[in-house]
């Protein structure tokens, strides 16, 4: 359905490395040479820089990726299609996830997988940039991610959750027996916080400058669980969505405190690549999300 040249390409494109393309395709560094030399061959261009190593592409060969991705895609989407007529949806979702939604997106697959049993999924804690970069090149199914950062031009978004965070702290620290604690006084705590290229550290950063308050995080990670051990620990706090702690509990010893002054809501949802018609998987995932959003106005 698509030339494994083009299958090649893309893969040198994604591991940016000839050896690696290679087994990753399953044939040797001669073969996915010769089958790129046969492309060039093809379509009159060079679409590789030439040199001992892989030194990247060329314009001309970045454009012939871009299409062969597509190419790709749609393929996936049509076979998708096929089997969905025969045996219902097969295959395997990619998902790719901000590290504060990873509890919460659980209600959604799991609702997906009851749905389609034939499906496996992968779930990635994901960077958004790196989430919505993935999905450019058709490396991902969807995301998840804060509505806000999904606005960008080619990307369609469903909102799902909505949420506030929460300071997380000692029981016995400052803010004992506190029902809400402000911005501007949990700047003042030794905080453990995300590392700056994650999303949900970004929007924190924006509402204490909001505040006026310069907040430099005592301890930074990419991880939830990695937050959650070191404010079990006793010494730091931090703040991180209240559905986190729904979903893992809280740590021993800790106690979760609504911030307030000012009070923020979150939205977070499912990120998609604009595109019709949308692959098969894609499609039950998105309607899966929309029935989502609709439990959640039902009234108990």
């Amino acid at each position: 359905m698509i030339s494994r040249k083009y299958l090649y390409l893309i893969a040198l494109a994604r591991e940016k490395h000839f050896g690696r393309a290679a087994a990753a395709c399953n044939v040797s560094p001669s073969t996915l040479s010769a089958a790129i030399r046969d492309l060039e061959t093809e379509l009159g261009v060079a679409v590789v820089e030439r040199g001992k190593q892989f030194a990247g592409l060329t314009p001309e060969g970045r454009s012939v990726v871009e299409y062969a991705q597509r190419m790709a895609a749609s393929a996936e989407g049509l076979k998708q299609e096929l089997a969905s007529l025969r045996d219902g949806l097969t295959g395997r979702l990619r998902l790719g996830v901000i590290p504060t939604a990873l509890t919460v997106v659980a209600s959604l697959t799991a609702s997906f997988a009851r749905r389609h049993s034939l499906v496996t999924a992968e779930v990635l804690s994901l960077a958004t940039d790196e989430i919505l970069a993935r999905l450019r090149r058709f490396e991902l199914d969807a995301g998840v991610v804060y509505v806000e950062s999904a606005q960008a031009a080619g990307f369609s978004v469903v909102p799902v959750w909505r949420e506030r965070h929460v300071l997380l702290t000692g029981a016995d620290g400052r803010f004992a027996g506190r029902e809400t604690v402000s911005w501007a006084e949990a700047a003042g705590v030794p905080l453990s916080l995300l590392t700056p290229d994650m999303q949900n550290r970004k929007t924190i950063d924006a509402v204490f400058a909001k505040v006026g308050a310069a907040v430099t995080p005592m301890l930074e990670t990419n991880s939830i669980i990695s937050i959650l051990a070191h404010v079990g620990s006793g010494h730091w706090s931090s703040i991180v969505p209240r559905s986190v702690l729904e979903q893992v509990g809280t740590p021993p010893g800790v106690i979760d405190i609504e911030l307030v002054e000012p009070s923020v809501d979150w939205a977070t949802g499912l990120v998609t690549l604009a595109r019709e018609p949308q692959a098969p998987m894609v499609a039950a995932l998105v309607a899966e999300a929309k029935a989502l959003v609709e439990s959640f106005d039902k009234p108990v």
